[in-house]
């Protein structure tokens, strides 16, 4: 039975392999990685058009400032002796006539309102600008993770090739001496089932690898799957020892921070906006046309100029309503950017711990696998002699290959954690 689940663990294998190496192989670094997703990831694309629209959002406001002008053409005719006679308090008279000309506005002045709605609508498009480096930072994390977990996935599956190899010639080797009767089956029973364990730990080894790649394709905005020949990264420096310098560092750089401190500043020149609607504003109008057919008593042509001034004297609270929302809304603003602030400093130093916690694991688990190698080489020269157990060889073999992995997991975790405490203090961009 033990033989038959080898031989379907082999076949699978076979199988897997020849699948792995038809896949096109790109040699890739990290650099490269962050690089293809800046250029192709879709959320940082829309993010950019969000941006260019919020910048359109400030010429809207801005055309305020410039003169309108419309053309208009007109043709009547009426019932001789027709009047309006409900409807409206204009004058009743209709006249036949057709005419052609231009009418032109220009706000002279709103006492600052249209200038605070501008600043608002401005800071707003900075905010926006932020979010394009702030989902950047988001992206490139991702990179980052997928990049050194693509690279933990093959060192793990590194690892266990070796450990399928060491363990096949612990096989052949008891199987030989039980054929000359100086070993046990049951020692060859042993050297098997660990064999078959470590074909298994490959299995998914492979399998972590094509899912890694898989999300490192993703990462990077890419729709089709690609097999990556990565370059490994050297390893980060000690994580430094002020966790203060590292959240001020966050609070000024990080682009969450600096767009929701923006949007404050906007809220609150929108609030000065709206409390400006209580001040009059001033405009002039003019209107100039032809009227190459009328009626008896029209001139051919006419001309207007003047100038309106409109004050607000009651509109039921409208205004002041929403003067105090405004204001209310850019005091919630307010709130929001220190809550902001005070998670950012949870999680900077949150993620200094953890990669303060990743390098000390680095010191750790080489001990561990110098350890493990140790046991490992006394457990086959106890077991080559006679002294020694298959069990005691498999246990040692076993704690050999978990150190191995410990030591993997360990150096990429390391890498992982650095990007992340770059990402919290803003400086992955």
């Amino acid at each position: 039975m033990i033989k038959r689940g080898v031989l379907a663990v082999v076949a699978l294998l076979f199988l897997a392999t020849r699948s792995a190496s038809a896949q096109n192989v790109q040699s890739l670094s990290l650099k490269e990685a962050e690089l293809r997703a800046v250029q192709n990831h879709p959320q940082i694309r829309a993010v950019q058009y969000a941006a260019m629209a919020a910048d359109e959002s400030v010429h809207q406001v801005r055309s305020a400032y410039f003169p309108t002008v419309y053309g208009s053409v007109t043709g009547a005719e009426a019932e001789s002796g027709s009047r309006i006679a409900a409807g409206g308090l204009n004058n009743p008279i209709i006249l036949d006539r057709f005419a052609a000309g231009l009418s032109v506005g220009q706000l002279i002045t709103d006492f600052g309102r249209t200038h605070d709605l501008i600043e608002s609508v401005g800071l707003r498009a900075d905010a926006q600008r932020q979010e394009v480096d702030g989902r950047r930072s988001d992206v490139l994390l991702q990179v980052d993770r997928a990049y050194f977990n693509a690279l933990r996935a093959r060192s793990v599956e590194t690892v266990a090739q070796q450990t399928v190899n060491a363990r096949q010639l612990v096989v052949d080797q008891v199987t030989t001496l039980a054929a000359s009767s100086l070993r046990s089956g049951l020692d060859v029973s042993f050297a098997r089932v660990n064999l078959a364990e470590a074909n298994l730990l490959l299995v998914q080894a492979r399998n972590d690898v094509q899912a890694a790649f898989a999300a490192l394709s993703a990462a990077m905005g890419l729709s089709e799957f690609m097999a990556y020949d990565l370059a490994d990264e050297p390893l980060p420096t000690q994580p430094p020892a002020d966790t203060e310098a590292l959240v001020a560092q966050a609070l000024r750089e990080r682009p969450d921070v600096l767009s929701e401190r923006v949007l404050g500043q906007a809220a609150f020149k929108f609030a000065e906006a709206e409390r400006a609607l209580w001040f009059p504003s001033i405009s002039a109008v003019a209107a100039a046309g032809l009227v190459p057919y009328r009626q008896d008593g029209l001139n051919s042509r006419y001309s207007a100029v003047g100038v309106n001034v409109n004050v607000p004297l009651a509109n039921g609270g409208l205004f002041s309503a929403r003067g105090a929302e405004a204001g209310l809304r850019a005091r919630a603003e307010e709130q929001r950017l220190r809550d902001l602030e005070n998670r950012v400093a949870r999680d900077v130093r949150t993620a200094w711990l953890d990669a303060r916690t990743a390098f000390l694991r680095l010191d750790l688990t080489a001990q561990l696998l110098t350890q493990a190698n140790d046991a490992s080489d006394l457990a086959q020269a106890r077991y080559d002699i006679g002294l020694g157990s298959i069990v005691e060889l498999s246990q040692a073999q076993l704690n050999k290959t978990r150190a191995e992995l410990e030591q993997t997991t360990a150096r990429y975790d390391y890498q992982t954690r650095t990007a992340v405490l770059k990402f919290q203090i803003g400086a992955l961009k």
